[in-house]
């Protein structure tokens, strides 16, 4: 039976990646189940809301999709500063863009939030046929550096739900447990009267 609990947690999510490795793709089909073969580049950075119900906890995700393009990179600090979790993603049919994340989780990891929990994403895992960058490297290299390793295909909805909601359980254990409510405590007094009194 789910377990009830009013933990409500907020958490800023931001996407990095090269262009065109599916970052928006992978955000549309999370929060809008859509997908579309042609999705025209990101400018700047696009925002998106959306909430997971977990038996622990409610969490709601700010997600910031940046540009991958070269010519917003100077903003991304923009985002990534006080983000919680962060997705950086790229396709497994160029390399270049597993070597742009490198770079983009080396920025993290100099300049993100100590505490940020960091998931590497190998999108496009649907053109298995055109591989270039092997699952094992992926893998290898988010153990080193002590990421979460996930494939998936914003085409086929693949693991898509999964690593968002594998990042909400991340964000409701690192949330600190508040209580709502007040606790009622019992002191004796000398007259050996209980008297109750209260605290939030």
């Amino acid at each position: 039976m789910a377990r009830t609990s009013n933990k409500n947690v907020q958490a800023k999510l931001v996407l990095l990646g090269d262009v065109g490795t599916g970052k928006t793709s992978l955000v549309l089909r999370f929060v809008k189940g859509q997908f579309s073969d042609f999705q025209e580049s990101t400018i700047g950075a696009a925002f998106f809301t959306q909430v997971v119900s977990l038996n622990e906890a409610t969490v709601k995700f700010d997600i910031w999709d940046t540009a991958g393009q070269e010519r917003y990179h100077s903003l991304a600090p923009m985002y990534y500063r006080g983000a919680a979790a962060a997705i950086v993603v790229y396709d497994i049919t160029n390399s270049e863009s597993f070597e742009r994340a490198k770079k983009w989780v080396q920025e993290l990891q100099r300049r993100g939030n100590p505490n940020l929990i960091m998931f590497l994403v190998a999108n496009k895992v649907d053109l298995e046929e055109k591989r270039a960058v092997g699952n094992e490297e992926g893998e290898v290299y988010a153990k080193e550096n002590g990421l979460t390793f996930m494939e998936t295909s914003a085409k086929t909805a693949q693991n898509v739900s999964e690593l968002f909601y594998e990042i909400a359980k991340r964000l409701a254990k690192a949330a600190p447990s508040r209580t709502s409510g007040m606790k009622l405590h019992s002191r004796r007094q000398e007259s050996g009267r209980r008297l109750f009194c209260c605290s939030s």
